[in-house]
């Protein structure tokens, strides 16, 4: 297969969070057919609700910093599925994902064909596949695992990672990892097992119990965000973690919130000098220059954040509050299986226009209803448009050259708007 070939094979799969099938064994399966991978390095797994995805790019900048070459697997992706698999910090080139891919399906298809598979693996299993094995071909020495959803039965969980880091518990897909704080964060904690070892970011009382808890039944001595003392003073931030003291400037990521994710990422690091050479200036480096596309992004007029749940939306609120002194105009849209009344609650009243609409995602939710709830406490100046496009123009064509347009509510949304404007406008 080529790269187009080998990506729509992909989507015939099945979305990758409503076709989804938790669960280890097939992708368990398919890593031993493939030699297993996964064992040729160190792994760093971090699973949680908010900010694992802000926390692996920290940690891989640093260790990028230090000469370590690492490969990261995060998801999703906003415009290309090689965004996903990066080495070195560099993405995977298309060629060799379709290589890959091309390995991992004729893997899959033998297994069905013996009888040692009963289904053909998932979207999500089988790109999980390709980031492991286009990491052992490029002899990486550490890879950093994004967790996909939950923890215990995510396919990431296969690879057994040596070190687990789990930030910020919040209520997300409690239609699949439980309705309770306690019940999402047993999912999420069982990334620790016997022989890891673990970092733990804030959270609240009930989670940490179960986290903790997790850790005393495993043997593991876990290492707590909640005893690094963030300082922050004019022009500059000083972390301490007992171990050591790392000043910056600026954090690379925006948003108070990344405080706390740069706790965990530091922790992680300085857990990993065990394996590899990392010194406090590659920690300050990475602190400084992570990037990650898609949460509190600039981009011109243009302000783009996923904040796809509640906690999400909280910090994207606090940072409209603390640096956005213009009026704002947003293009918002959800997945129908997130708390939108919520979300709308906290974040819609900061929006001078709302304009609502669907991204090409099967898991969208209409733009109507999305209306219904913002007329609740709002009558004007809320727009429904058919498409994404049409969303795009109509705040180009309504906003005034000093406001700032907010495109937030999905990472779907935010990389079909991204992908259009690098075709169709200027900005």
């Amino acid at each position: 297969m080529d790269f187009a070939e080998s990506f729509e094979y992909l989507l015939s799969l099945g979305n990758e969070v409503s076709a989804m099938k938790l669960g280890l064994e097939n992708i368990g399966r398919l890593l031993v057919a493939l030699a297993n991978p996964q064992n040729e390095y160190v792994k760093v797994q971090v699973a949680g609700t908010n900010g694992k995805g802000s926390v692996c790019a920290f940690l891989d900048a640093m260790c990028v910093s230090a000469g370590v070459k690492t490969g990261l697997y995060t998801s999703p992706h906003l415009i290309s599925i090689t965004e996903r698999i990066r080495i070195g910090g560099r993405e995977i080139s298309e060629e060799d994902f379709a290589r890959h891919a091309t390995l991992i399906r004729e893997t899959a298809e033998r297994l069905i064909g013996d009888g040692s598979l009963e289904t053909v693996p998932t979207f999500f299993e089988q790109v999980t596949a390709i980031a492991l094995n286009s990491f052992a071909e490029e002899k990486v020495e550490l890879a950093i695992l994004e967790t996909g959803l939950g923890g215990r039965f995510d396919a990431t969980t296969a690879a057994h990672a040596e070190i687990a880091g789990i930030t910020r518990i919040d209520y997300d897909h409690q239609n699949i990892l439980g309705a309770t704080l306690t019940e999402i964060a047993a999912e999420k904690a069982a990334i620790i097992h016997k022989g890891s070892k673990a970092v733990i970011g804030e959270q609240e009382p009930e989670a940490i119990e179960v986290i903790f808890g997790r850790c005393t039944d495993f043997g593991v001595t876990p290492r707590s965000a909640q005893g690094v003392e963030a300082v922050c003073g004019s022009g500059w931030l000083m972390f301490a973690t007992g171990r050591d003291k790392y000043i910056v400037e600026h954090l690379g990521l925006a948003g108070h919130h990344q405080i706390e994710n740069a706790n965990v990422a530091i922790l992680l690091a300085e857990t990993l000098q065990e394996y590899f050479n990392i010194s406090p200036k590659n920690i300050t480096a990475g602190l400084e220059t992570a990037v990650h596309p898609g949460r509190l992004e600039r981009r011109g007029r243009f302000l783009f954040d996923g904040a796809h749940n509640i906690g999400g939306a909280k910090a994207l609120r606090r940072y409209l509050d603390e640096n956005v002194h213009q009026p704002v105009t947003m293009i918002f849209a959800a997945m129908r299986d997130k708390d939108i009344s919520e979300i709308a609650e906290i974040l819609f009243p900061k929006a001078n226009t709302l304009i609502l609409t669907r991204p090409e995602n099967p898991r969208s939710a209409e733009s109507k209803k999305i209306a219904a709830l913002a007329e609740r406490d709002r009558r004007d100046n809320i727009f429904v448009t058919k498409s994404v496009a049409d969303a795009i123009e109509m705040a180009l064509e309504i906003s005034a050259n000093d406001e700032l347009i907010c495109v937030t509510g999905s990472l779907y949304l935010i990389g079909e708007v991204q992908k259009l404007l690098n075709l169709k406008f200027e900005i």
